[in-house]
């Protein structure tokens, strides 16, 4: 073009704009959910670029992205308790006091829940959460139906129970303490020190075989742990999270989830050491799981933290996943297919024969359900409840 023209070196328009991590946020993008009616895409028109300061989407004034606040939304939930029938898991009922989880883990496989809810997938579900307020009331009444059998209940599965807002809240402290006047068994599993503001009920639980809890170790990279769990707890805070509730007697186990090709995976048998160290008992791990919309949001996050990186790394999680990003069949949803998901099968298993470590899967078969006491109708104004009892 002519050398008069003072747009002859710009970028063509109408581009999208360049991917921003945000401070504290791992989605760098707020996706649309899959039941979206209508596609929006964000565009680069070059005037945000010639007119800093304006605090739009992509320029905050200061060269990063606009700061966003967490919003916690008071939910009343009609049920509590989730149950399935997945060969995948060693629990069939499950409980989870919060929807959405501001640890803003970009591997999170409930992130396209919030889909059902209207909202993204991306962003949202990080700084959108749901704290479903009546919780422990929802609880007791299910305890107290006549028709209930007691089996251990997995306690923050979905999101993590112990996330930043819980500090407030006490949601899931108020459910244990539920569980623990009913003499409930209860697994937990966790990424946040948190845990340790309950160590009274759970030692307590624990001491009659009613407690079990397992810390999730993706790494022990402090910089990788920024980006990828970016308000969970440090890795060496959660080692010490399980030296302390080893020593208060809680059976504690660690979780290697997800192990990522090429990001996490070389730690594997770094994190299964030093957690055994810290005095974990038993371990499980579940190789990268990338259902519906967490799979672009991964793309993006690798393309924004690890560019030299990102197409090698799904080229892996391809190989194990029969070509694709993801295979959600039992059996293989966990932990892969093929040569490479071997490999990491076998690193796991002489690992734990080496560390002396067990399996987690087996900790829910020890819990006690036979000393359960269903909630006294004295204590039940909700109706099912149990009526009429005078012991």
């Amino acid at each position: 073009m002519s050398g008069d023209d003072p747009y002859a070196d710009a970028a063509p328009p109408w581009v999208q704009p360049p991917l921003e991590a945000r401070k504290g946020r791992g989605a760098v993008s707020n996706l649309q959910g899959r039941y979206e009616v209508l596609a929006r895409e964000a565009v680069d028109d070059g005037w945000s670029h010639d007119n800093p300061g304006t605090g739009t989407e992509h320029d905050s004034g200061d060269g990063n992205p606009p700061i966003l606040k967490t919003q916690v939304i008071e939910e009343h939930a009609k049920s509590i308790l989730s149950r399935n029938q997945s060969p995948d898991v060693p629990f069939s009922v499950s409980l989870n006091p919060y929807r959405g989880c501001e640890h803003g883990c970009i591997y999170c496989f409930a992130r396209p829940t919030h889909s059902y809810l209207g909202l993204s997938p991306g962003l949202d579900f990080e700084s959108k959460i749901f704290a479903k307020v009546n919780a422990p009331e929802l609880l007791r009444r299910e305890l107290a139906k006549l028709s209930y059998m007691p089996e251990p209940i997995a306690l923050g599965v979905n999101t993590d129970a112990y996330q930043p807002c819980e500090r407030k809240l006490q949601l899931t402290r108020r459910v244990l303490e539920v569980l623990h006047d009913c003499e409930h068994p209860v697994a937990l599993i966790t990424k946040s020190s948190l845990i340790e503001r309950d160590i009274d009920l759970l030692a307590e639980m624990a001491a009659k075989r009613q407690a079990a809890v397992a810390v999730t170790l993706t790494t022990l990279d402090h910089a990788v742990a920024r980006t990828l769990e970016p308000r969970a707890a440090a890795p060496m805070r959660r080692l010490r999270t399980i030296r302390t509730l080893t020593e208060a007697g809680i059976p504690v186990g660690v979780s290697i989830a997800p192990v990522i090709p090429f990001v996490t995976e070389p730690d594997l048998e770094r994190v299964m050491a030093s957690a055994a160290e810290a005095g974990a008992i038993n371990a499980s791990y579940v190789v990268l799981r990338l259902p519906w919309e967490v799979s672009p949001l991964f793309r993006q996050w690798l393309q924004a933290h690890f560019p030299d990186r990102a197409q090698r790394v799904m080229n892996r999680v391809r190989d194990m996943r029969g070509g694709k990003d993801y295979d959600a069949t039992f059996g293989k949803r966990m932990h892969g297919e093929g040569i490479w998901a071997d490999m990491i099968r076998q690193r796991f298993e002489k690992t734990v024969e080496r560390l002396g470590m067990g399996v987690r899967s087996g900790r829910f078969k020890t819990l006690d359900t036979s000393r359960f006491r269903p909630p006294s109708a004295t204590t039940m104004a909700a109706p099912g409840g149990r009526q009429f009892e005078l012991f």
